[in-house]
């Protein structure tokens, strides 16, 4: 018994590393990993590095996408896609009475 008791505070410590960070970060590479695999043509979307575009094709032999942009077509690897940044690109706008309400409150 007095082992265990030694050994507690250790055993403590992984579990809430392992609920607070291990756990979190295994969540969101999955999620991120649905997402690119649920890309379409004519998705708009937002790579890492802050590029805006609208999918036109997918080059599976490179497991690329290529995103046409106000510049042309460019080519960017899958992984370089932002899930948050093209989530926030392609929700519904908030309607009028929503904003102005929010306003009126910060008053």
């Amino acid at each position: 018994m007095d082992q265990i008791q030694q050994f507690l505070p250790l055993i403590l410590m992984f579990a809430v590393v392992y609920f607070f960070m291990i756990r979190p970060q295994m969540k969101k590479a999955k999620q991120e990993k649905s997402f690119i695999a649920e890309l379409k043509k004519g998705d708009r979307v937002v790579t890492k590095s802050g590029m805006h575009g609208k999918i036109v094709d997918f080059s599976e032999k490179n497991n690329a996408v290529i995103i046409e942009t106000g510049a042309g077509k460019i080519t960017f690897d899958k992984s370089s896609i932002s899930l948050e940044m093209s989530q926030k690109l392609n929700e519904p706008a908030k309607p009028a009475k929503e904003d102005k309400k929010l306003k009126e409150e910060k008053k």
